[in-house]
């Protein structure tokens, strides 16, 4: 099987293998609701098709772009009923959040350099970088 394919009926080892993911990572999506767990017919275990493959993926890659589970299990929804407003405010209260946590990291970046500098300009007594974390 190629990584990038599921079978039209393969198990849920296979569509995690073909998704990257673990198995158990596709029965907590399940659980959430965000995956359909297939019908199971008597005596057999459940397949999935080329089609779960893409809302797992689909999944993980808006993760990866700091939604939350409950944002894409909305996103999800909205792709059913096409509310581009809908979906579109969501991106760009995604994209503002990112710009807030970039700019905090802007910020913890400059303190530390200038951390470092302090400590290679000081000359004797404790690092200003050990002092500046310990806990008050």
């Amino acid at each position: 099987m190629v990584r990038d394919q599921v079978k039209n009926s393969d198990t849920i080892g296979g569509l995690a293998k073909a998704a990257g993911v673990g198995v158990e990572t596709v029965r907590y999506y399940q659980r959430r609701g965000l995956l359909p767990e297939p019908a199971r017919p008597p005596g057999e275990v459940r397949r999935y098709g080329d089609a779960d493959v893409k809302r797992l993926r689909f999944i993980r890659s808006a993760q990866g772009a700091g939604f939350t589970l409950n944002e894409i299990a909305e996103l999800l929804d909205l792709s059913a009923s096409d509310d581009r407003a809908r979906a579109r405010e969501l991106a760009q209260s995604r994209v503002a959040a990112l710009d807030a946590k970039i700019e905090e990291m802007r910020e913890a970046r400059d303190a530390l350099a200038a951390l470092a500098t302090t400590c290679e300009k000081k000359r004797g007594g404790p690092c200003p970088i050990l002092r500046a974390f310990e806990t008050k």
